[in-house]
């Protein structure tokens, strides 16, 4: 195999006389710096290396392996973001790699943020740069996990890698399992490579998964009950919305559905802290 941008090589050591060694696989010869070796190294004779383009446009090789190379994908953190260059992110090894604005979601509020981590694997253009290229949907479905059926109402981690208005797919971490989110299950659009909580609410027959962003029914009861009691206590204790407003208005107001609204308003008037009358409902002191 050629030797190029991207890949790894076990290269044996031609000369190791100065700061700068040597390497070559009997054809090409790449330099290295002696600086980047660990312990044991120094001593070896052939060695494994990644290979990058270094800026004067020749081959370079580090011995710092990182854990994404051309053809595999990975997880890479991102570092920074940057309407000019994309986001840079970090693959394990001395060199940052840059993921080019266009690959990024349309939208830039949703690009990845530092810290968040993107599911991709290497590229190189006509001139041997390395970029990173954002796993496509039929490679994610060759690299997924079939997920158990226990899984059906668990809590798993799993990081946004394809954004769509439809929904959100995400991948879980770090078993690989495919989640499905329909935006009805969600408040907020994830940005790509954002680690969520998410709860499955359904197991495919192949494997894969439906899930939930949003609080369980009993979790968000009390959030939404909240949600009309700061209200209230922002309006002076009354307001003009009941259980006969419409979905339009309690959408607009409290942005819940009706459905949900009913329930939190049963619940606080169980509790005696809420009453209806002549179209209004009032806070109980």
């Amino acid at each position: 195999m050629p030797l190029e941008p991207g890949i790894t090589a076990i290269l044996r050591v031609l000369d190791r006389s100065s700061s700068k060694w040597v390497l070559t696989d009997g054809t090409e010869e790449v330099a290295m710096n002696e600086s980047e070796l660990e312990e044991g190294q120094e001593t070896a004779d052939e060695i494994e290396v990644f290979l990058y383009r270094n800026r004067q446009g020749g081959l370079s090789a580090t011995p710092l392996i990182p854990h994404i190379v051309k053809g595999t994908f990975g997880w890479a953190k991102v570092l920074k973001a940057s309407k000019r260059d994309g986001a840079i992110v970090d693959i394990g090894t001395t060199r940052e790699v840059y993921v080019q604005p266009e690959d990024l979601p349309r939208f830039e509020e949703l690009w990845p943020k530092p810290g968040d981590e993107i599911f991709m694997t290497l590229r190189t253009d006509n001139s041997g740069d390395l970029f990173g290229r954002l796993a496509t949907e039929e490679r994610v479905l060759e690299l997924i996990a079939e997920a158990p059926p226990e899984v059906f109402n668990k809590d798993l981690r799993a990081r946004a890698y394809r954004l769509l208005p439809v929904g959100t797919f995400m991948l879980t971490v770090p078993e690989l399992y495919r989640v499905f989110v329909h935006e009805t299950e969600r408040e907020a659009e994830p940005r790509l490579g954002e680690e969520k909580t998410v709860r499955i609410i359904d197991v495919k027959e192949d494997g894969t998964l439906n899930g939930s962003l949003l609080p369980r029914k009993q979790e968000r009861l009390g959030t939404d009950a909240e949600a009309i009691l700061r209200y209230l206590d922002q309006t002076g204790g009354e307001m003009p919305f009941t259980d006969k407003s419409t979905p339009d208005e309690i959408r607009e107001m409290f942005n819940m559905s009706k459905a949900a609204f009913k329930r939190a308003l049963g619940t606080l008037m169980k509790n005696g802290q809420i009453i209806q009358e002549d179209g209004w409902t009032k806070r109980v002191r």
